[in-house]
């Protein structure tokens, strides 16, 4: 049996902490430690080493004129990129939508306001055993390790689904145990048998396949088709004070994500290495050249209803949420992505 800590509860506690941080006001009314006061010139983020994210590539190809961005450092966790966001430690973070909905139902005061990645049939997320390995089915997961990139985001929501659609308690889940490790070690984690699944996504994925010994057991295209899967969030107070700023960083990223679609791959690729040259991070680079898609198919990365009500649908039945707790206009918006043009559609 697992005895792992129940990722609501492992994520509440930091969640608390950043929410106790948020409701400190001071008495006169100024702004928080970390709260933008005036007209910011620069945009505060964290970002993902070896790789280049549609706000990278918007403020590369002139997008986010006449704001910059401002790196505070690196994450592998799209939780701990917008509990940043609610602290006020960064203007800007990402993560998967599931992820954001818990947020907000703590109490975070957060909205959605532009799609930052998903899944299609060039991205998506595979949970891969050894070649020889005994798991065939979701029956041979009691007990075993399985290697996710974060507790309480994508990859353990899409695990939990496969569990439940083959017939799985909520006492048979808690069996399957989960182990977080950033996404670069789960291929060496998992060819050394230190967890028997681990989730290979987008470049990982490539890059451990084209080395072999793998076999995939399931995927989230399978599960759930082509969706976008995670967000961009801005403070409420953010957007109210920073309407302009808010704005030009929203259709900033929209214009990204719809150029890398309409541009050949090999200039995409090679603008993502040169954007990872210049910021002189001592970063890996070589995952670059699996890059296919961002994964958000609509239009200026907007977000449509279904890619949140499908996790409200399913936080509902598993019992983390209640009926009615969350509205989908308290959870995100799409007035700040009305004016920006549409780009030319892919070739």
């Amino acid at each position: 049996m697992s005895t792992r800590v129940p990722a609501h509860l492992s994520l509440l506690l930091s969640w608390l902490l950043a929410l106790a941080l948020v409701a400190c006001k001071n008495a006169d009314g100024s702004p928080r430690t970390g709260e933008r006061a005036d007209e910011p010139s620069v945009l505060r983020y964290l970002s993902a080493p070896g790789t280049v994210s549609p706000i990278e590539l918007a403020e590369d190809l002139g997008y986010l004129a006449p704001y910059r961005l401002e790196y505070v450092s690196s994450t592998t966790s799209g939780p701990q990129s917008i509990q940043a966001v609610v602290t006020g430690d960064v203007d800007v973070g990402s993560a998967f939508n599931g992820a954001i909905l818990k947020l907000i139902a703590a109490g975070a005061p957060i909205r959605a306001v532009v799609g930052s990645y998903g899944v299609d049939p060039k991205i998506w997320a595979g949970y891969y055993v050894k070649q020889d390995s005994p798991i065939q089915g979701a029956r041979d997961l009691i007990g075993k390790k399985v290697a996710v990139n974060t507790i309480g985001a994508h990859q353990e929501f899409a695990l939990k689904e496969y569990l439940v659609r083959n017939g799985f308690t909520a006492e048979d889940v808690k069996q399957v145990m989960l182990v977080s490790l950033p996404p670069i070690n789960v291929e060496q984690a998992l060819r050394q048998g230190q967890t028997n699944v681990s989730v290979l996504s987008s470049v990982y994925r490539d890059r451990a396949l084209e080395r072999g010994g793998l076999r995939l057991l399931f995927s989230d295209l399978e599960l759930f088709g082509s969706f976008t899967a995670g967000s961009y969030v801005l403070r409420n107070d953010f957007i109210a004070r920073h309407p302009e700023a808010a704005r030009t960083f929203v259709e900033g990223v929209g214009k990204a994500i719809d150029w890398s679609r309409a541009t050949p791959r090999d200039q995409v690729l090679e603008r993502f290495r040169a954007i990872i040259a210049k910021r002189k991070r001592n970063e890996d680079a070589t995952v670059i050249k699996y890059w296919h898609s961002y994964g958000v198919g609509t239009p200026r990365g907007r977000i449509e209803s279904r890619d949140f009500s499908v996790w409200i649908d399913w936080m509902v039945r598993s019992g983390e949420l209640r009926k009615g707790q969350l509205n989908l206009s308290s959870v995100y918006t799409n007035d700040l992505n009305a004016r920006a043009p549409l780009a030319p559609a892919a070739p």
